[in-house]
């Protein structure tokens, strides 16, 4: 039996997992990222911490695993798209790695859109610009870090740094790129016109040669076969930006499907031979399968804000049930199930870590009473989370037909209740798939087409792609959250303006 390695970096951990050609997961260990928040809106990691986990990740799952590192026949890489990892002229990090959460040059995507700017940039790129993408970070650094940009040799998404310091090989990958205002869509290539529109002439020498997810992109040095465990000489593929990863290990192979992501970023997506350019969709970028477009509505708004309600109103209970020996996922369920939605009239905007309305608007509980108590807040979380991703749904329902199901995978999926509320609340059939790490599994995919074990991508989503069940909507429910939903907008709308007074 041969195995395949799948390395996947997130917003807060690094995960590496280890899968059988049939795609089942075989170990998985994941080890969390230190984010640096230096500011308001910034979030930060130190690259050489980031580098020492990935190999920590790498090595436990090896271990984990008894799988002989011989038969592992390939490795790659998925990641958070957007961020910033900039290499310098010395192979060491040129500033700290910067995450997709990061708000920081909100106001060059302002200046941008006002001045014309971002009318150009989209004729070129199929996309809007958002102040997570590189191109905003890398003028916000010309700006305010000048020697920075003249230090750096390498501009690297986040999992191509990885690659970089598994293979000493220096190369970008096109989902990323082309999802970062950082190519061509027409030519698929670099263009200095496009770059000076935003003022980032000099960076385009330090843009590496663009691959496709599934090109061996180098080999595992002797230094990091001894960090990881894994074998010297092991094929590397240059892997892909997360949404495409889960995506793939979602059974995204063609047009008909739809997918929602439910984790630290709302992802909404499928995929078309055309880009869409009527406005109506923030995102366009190149999908691992070539010849196809990845259609993307997607913002920092999912179940990250859960996570930072368990952290900060819960630890009285995650102490309980660690005691009781469950979990605090089963209590908020319960708290959750409880309620129903026409009984509880809190608003939560999702907003904690960015927002897909403004880029100033900040996490919001709006409605709340003494007679509230952390229950109705739960629940009004977990419904804004959903709400959140029904606005992105509806603006990708414009551009095709509503699909048979949509295939939900992240933290969400795994709450019986929250896949519930999606369902009523979208009335469409949702499709969960089977519970292991998808970002791990879709870059393993693009490894097992490089190494020969996969004919093409459908071939291995055919091959590992596994829908545990179908949760579909109650049409009793549809009015009730319909009404919510519109309450949620008016909030939205009722706040516009306001959130420049809370810029600090």
């Amino acid at each position: 039996m041969r195995y395949l390695m799948g390395i996947d970096n997130g917003g807060t951990f690094s995960k590496a997992a280890i899968f059988d050609e049939n795609g089942c997961q075989v170990s998985v260990a994941s080890v969390p990222t230190v984010t640096i928040t230096p500011k308001p809106g910034y979030t930060e990691r130190d690259m050489e911490e980031l580098w020492q986990v990935n190999a920590q990740a790498v090595r436990q799952a090896i271990e984990k695993s008894g799988v002989d590192p011989k038969d592992i026949a390939g490795v790659s890489y998925s990641g958070h798209g957007k961020g910033l990892y900039l290499v310098g002229k010395d192979g060491r990090s040129a500033y700290n790695g910067i995450v997709s959460t990061d708000a920081r040059a909100w106001s060059y995507v302002k200046k941008w859109k006002e001045d014309g700017t971002a009318k150009k940039v989209y004729q070129k790129t199929f996309q809007e610009i958002l102040a997570c993408q590189p191109v905003s970070l890398l003028a916000w650094l010309k700006d305010h870090c000048p020697e920075v940009i003249e230090n750096t040799k390498y501009i690297f998404a986040v999992k191509d740094y990885v690659r970089y310091r598994m293979t000493g090989e220096a190369y970008a990958e096109y989902t990323d790129f082309s999802g970062g205002n950082l190519v061509n869509m027409t030519t698929g290539e670099y263009d200095r016109e496009l770059l000076s529109y935003m003022g980032l002439e000099e960076v385009y020498e330090k843009l590496p040669p663009l691959k496709h997810a599934a090109d061996i992109c180098g080999y595992i040095t002797k230094e990091a076969s001894e960090m990881t465990l894994l074998k010297e000489g092991t094929p590397v593929a240059a892997g892909m930006f997360d949404v495409n990863a889960c995506g793939i290990a979602s059974g995204l192979s063609d047009e008909e499907k739809m997918c929602m992501i439910a984790g630290t970023w709302s992802i909404n997506e499928f995929i078309a031979k055309k880009p869409v350019l009527n406005g109506t969709v923030a995102l366009n970028s190149m999908f691992c399968i070539p010849g196809y477009y990845l259609i993307e509505e997607s913002s920092p708004t999912s179940a990250g804000n859960m996570e930072w309600f368990i952290r900060n109103l819960m630890n009285y209970e995650k102490a309980e049930a660690k005691e009781a020996g469950g979990s605090v996922y089963d209590i908020t369920n319960e708290w959750v199930e409880s309620i129903e939605p026409q009984d509880n009239g809190i608003i939560f905007l999702p907003f904690l870590n960015g927002s897909n309305e403004d880029a100033l608007a900040k996490g919001t509980f709006i409605g709340l009473t003494a007679y509230h108590n952390k229950k109705h807040m739960l629940r009004a979380v977990y419904e804004g989370i959903v709400f959140s991703h029904i606005t992105h749904v509806k603006k990708l329902l414009r551009n095709r037909e509503v699909p048979a199901s949509i295939r939900l995978s992240g933290g969400a999926a795994n709450s019986d209740v929250w896949v519930q509320i999606f369902a009523d609340a979208l009335q469409i059939p949702i499709d969960v798939i089977e519970d292991k790490e998808l970002g791990a599994q879709g870059a393993a995919i693009a490894a097992g087409i490089a190494v020969g074990i996969y004919r093409d991508y459908e071939d291995g989503s055919q091959k590992t792609v596994k829908i545990t069940k179908t949760v579909f909507p109650r049409p009793e429910y549809q009015e009730i959250y319909e009404k919510k939903y519109q309450t949620y907008r008016r909030v939205i709308e009722g706040l516009s303006g306001v959130w420049e007074c809370f810029e600090n």
